[in-house]
């Protein structure tokens, strides 16, 4: 049933309420820097519904560096809920690249546990597109793998298998930046579910995954890629073997490949 308008906007007993004035001084900041003319191209470069303001990332990445520094939050609770306002109440973009990096500050490094894979789902699955995705799988989720695999692990094998596409991504590529400590059993079992999908965004996590491993140890993901000849798409293949030598690689050649 649908609730009324007074109920939707009351607060949830016990759950806290942004540092709205923390909010407040990211958009001013991002209003002040706009540029129309470059929002446009970042626009369409991006395919984005959602509007930018045209703000260069070094300039957003300075101004979440002033502002979260001059409104500390006291508790995780708090921190949440500002990160889920700056998200869900965004008008432009760059409004949500400073809710990703509120969540990676240093100052609330204590938070990214198993606890926080909620907010990141969320983030990830109302995102839904690479540049907001691609983040969170490398640098939020991949981490606090790292730290508690036995915690998150099965929910990486249960975003890898479900209807979204962009939490399987974030399976696929938590372990981007794994190298020699990759898990790959793990990662075999994120991959296994996408490989027959027709999804750009798919199959070019799965190559993208297997190249980086393939830094650490090319032996493993060519027997993975040989092993997987009928069932890798061929934008995975070429992307898997990428910087392997052609004559170890053994490709084909079918033709260049977009990069990450």
């Amino acid at each position: 049933m649908k609730r009324p308008p007074s109920e939707i906007l009351a607060p949830t007993p016990g759950r806290a309420e942004p540092a709205h004035r923390l909010v407040e001084a990211v958009r001013a900041g991002l209003a002040a820097a706009a540029d129309p003319e470059r929002a446009e191209r970042m626009r369409a470069y991006m395919k984005s519904e959602m509007p930018f303001r045209g703000v260069p990332a070094p300039v957003v990445s300075k101004l979440c560096r002033q502002v979260l520094a001059a409104h500390p939050l006291g508790d995780r609770a708090s921190w949440a809920a500002t990160v889920r306002a700056l998200w869900d109440d965004a008008a432009f973009r760059e409004e949500r690249y400073a809710a990703l990096a509120l969540t990676g500050h240093r100052a609330y490094r204590h938070w990214q546990d198993p606890g926080t894979l909620d907010l990141y789902e969320h983030l990830a699955v109302t995102g839904a597109w690479w540049d907001y995705v691609d983040e969170i799988a490398a640098n939020r989720v991949g981490p606090i793998l790292a730290g508690d695999p036995a915690a998150v692990a099965p929910v990486l094998l249960e975003w890898a298998a479900g209807e979204d596409i962009w939490l399987r991504r974030v399976a696929i590529l938590a372990q981007l930046k794994a190298k020699g400590a990759a898990d790959t059993a793990l990662l075999r079992a994120c991959l296994e579910p996408s490989l027959g999908r027709s999804e750009f965004f798919l199959r070019k996590a799965i190559g993208w995954a297997l190249r980086e491993y393939a830094g650490t140890d090319p032996t493993w993901v060519l027997a993975y890629v040989a092993e997987q000849k009928d069932r890798l798409a061929p934008l995975s293949r070429r992307e898997a073997l990428k910087h392997l030598p052609p004559a170890d690689a053994d490709d084909p050649g079918d033709g260049p490949g977009r990069t990450s």
